[in-house]
């Protein structure tokens, strides 16, 4: 039997209507489904984003005597200009540090202070967070300078979770695919069981294996790709009230925030994946009925 175009599209329609409570089934199948592994794919490119913005808000600060000379002090701004892996630095003077204090101490520990025994001090950031500590090494006893602070263990403990949580939504997302997956499949299988005398009664009439698969299939492409519109629209619903939630600059919500063409990428994902799915799925369901 030859086989059209005009004849798939109007079997997928007549075929999508006369079945159109198992069409909707499968459709929130696919839209609950997917709408999860949407959200756990922006989740997860949320935490790589929020590592990013924290890496670049680690500082390793060199403080330096309050009786270091002008040669001491241009030496070691020198040497961390020359550093490799320091991204920059800013010199903070022994006044603006006296101010700093002001706003950070108590009013007993600002009290032993002056400008001339407060010490000026080197702000860097380090290329990357482990750089820190290559940093600390370099100049801790250096000529003139007092102390070398940064945040080693905090830099451990939020690399080791921000990693955790990464590898936690790529595997919430793995297996909430197989889930979608199977109820999917087991969605369409049972709309086709419904529909396995009208198989059989095609086959014994001559058509082909493909004359009967391609109008299940593109029953599934059309569902899988619904569903899949309606989990990518649910995905980008997330991401707005993440954003609206996410006022406050300083917030793990802001700089979770993911992008316009991030968030366009991660729903495309998701429509490719349910047409996918859907047209997979019913070529792999309607198997068992073309034995005839």
């Amino acid at each position: 039997m030859p086989l059209s175009a005009d004849y798939i599209a109007r079997e997928t329609a007549t075929n999508l209507w006369r079945n159109r409570l198992m069409t909707v089934a499968a459709v929130l199948t696919v839209a609950v489904s997917l709408a999860l592994v949407g959200a756990a794919l922006v989740l997860k490119q949320g935490a790589a984003n929020a590592e990013v913005e924290w890496q670049r808000g680690t500082q390793v600060e060199v403080w330096m005597n309050p009786t270091s000379s002008p040669s001491e002090n241009h030496a070691i701004s020198n040497e961390l200009a020359q550093l490799p892996y320091v991204h920059a630095c800013s010199f903070h003077s022994q006044l603006s540090d006296y101010h700093e204090a002001q706003k950070l101490l108590t009013t007993s520990e600002f009290s032993a202070l002056t400008p001339k025994t407060t010490p000026a001090s080197y702000r860097c950031t380090p290329n990357q967070p482990q750089d820190a500590q290559f940093v600390v090494n370099r100049f801790k006893g250096q000529p003139g300078v007092l102390k070398v602070g940064a945040p080693l263990q905090q830099i451990h403990t939020m690399e080791e979770t921000i990693t955790v949580l990464q590898w936690v939504f790529v595997a919430v997302a793995l297996v909430l695919l197989l889930s979608a997956g199977v109820l999917i499949l087991n969605t369409i299988r049972m709309a086709i069981f419904a529909r396995r005398r009208e198989v059989s009664v095609m086959k014994l009439v001559g058509a082909t294996n493909w004359f009967i698969r391609l109008p299940f299939m593109s029953e599934g492409l059309v569902q899988g790709l619904v569903g899949s519109i309606v989990a990518a629209s649910v995905v980008f619903g997330l991401h707005e009230v993440l954003n609206s939630l996410s006022n406050n600059s300083t917030s793990v919500l802001a700089q979770m925030r993911l992008t316009g063409w991030e968030i366009f990428g991660t729903d495309a994902i998701v429509i490719v994946i349910g047409a996918l799915i859907g047209t997979v799925g019913s070529a792999v369901a309607i198997r068992r009925f073309l034995d005839v």
